[in-house]
């Protein structure tokens, strides 16, 4: 929404997601930078956020709410984001998460529809917190591949953001619960190209592939392959690497599509993100998504 004057905007965005770690100041952290994730995604600096819980209050103790909250708060307080209300209702199952305000310039806001032929691919978390998340519910305790994921979805993407060139970014969006080839998909749609993407390029989580070929997969696989449908293609590539390309993400990255002439890796990695790239950008083809 333009603001009175016309070169602002105001972008407001909001999520919750159920516990995906059993520590409850954890869980507030990475709920919280689940949430503030799209207003990075657009280029736009959060300005404040309130708070969306579900609590089961007959079969939880209290003092698990306040460690959640208390996790929310510090992580967006650390990135100057007051929390300046919200709302919780009893419910039968846990959840969490913020309607998140922010403020961009109106003629500078990223959208997941403007990528051009030529832009380069950029991916900033890697991939496989579902299927972690799914073996650590049945395993209990995966140790330094887990706390690895939960270090990362605890990260917000505002370093990231902040580290770019905004006039670089043609376009961008988070990686979320459609998975990369959901977000990809969507992103080539909007802007009718196609992005060809590299399978070995993509960064993975540490034994995600492992624990895809296990079989720890998430039930929103099946709804992303079909969301893809036949605009995504992926020739040759392994099924486990397949899996974690459509599982979904907590807390993901970021998907750029960046000008092939800007230094957006290098002020990423000057501003200690990890940043992968994962492809290019071409005029549109029979497919909307190629990995190979």
């Amino acid at each position: 929404m333009r603001l009175e004057g016309g070169d602002r905007a105001l972008v407001a965005t909001v999520d919750f997601i159920t516990p995906i770690c059993d520590d409850p100041e954890e869980f507030g952290a990475i709920a919280a930078a689940n949430s503030v994730s799209d207003v990075h995604a657009m280029g736009a600096k959060p300005l404040f956020a309130l708070s969306i819980t579900c609590f089961p209050a007959n079969s939880r103790p209290l003092d698990e709410l306040a460690g959640i909250l208390k996790g929310g708060v510090e992580a967006l307080g650390a990135e100057g984001v007051p929390v300046i209300g919200g709302h919780s209702v009893e419910d039968d199952e846990l959840k969490f998460g913020y309607a998140v305000v922010g403020l961009a310039p109106a003629e500078g806001l990223w959208r997941n529809s403007t990528a051009r032929p030529g832009d380069r691919l950029l991916l900033t978390k890697a991939l496989g917190t579902g299927i972690l998340a799914a073996a650590a519910r049945a395993q209990k305790e995966l140790g330094a591949p887990w706390r690895a994921a939960v270090e990362q979805m605890k990260r917000t993407n505002g370093a990231a953001a902040a580290a770019l060139d905004p006039a670089s970014v043609h376009a961008a969006t988070d990686i979320t619960g459609f998975g990369l080839a959901g977000h990809a998909c969507e992103m080539a749609r909007g802007s009718d190209v196609t992005l060809r993407m590299r399978a070995d390029a993509l960064p993975l989580l540490e034994g995600a592939r492992e624990w895809a070929l296990r079989g720890y997969l998430t039930r929103s696989r099946g709804t992303n392959r079909e969301y893809a449908g036949a605009d995504f293609s992926a020739p040759g590539v392994p099924e486990d690497l397949l899996e974690i390309v459509l599982d979904a993400q907590t807390s993901g990255g970021l998907l750029l599509a960046v000008d092939p002439d800007s230094d957006a890796c290098a002020r990423l990695e000057a501003a200690g993100c990890p940043v992968a790239e994962i492809g290019r950008v071409e005029e549109r083809g029979p497919h909307a998504v190629v990995l190979e």
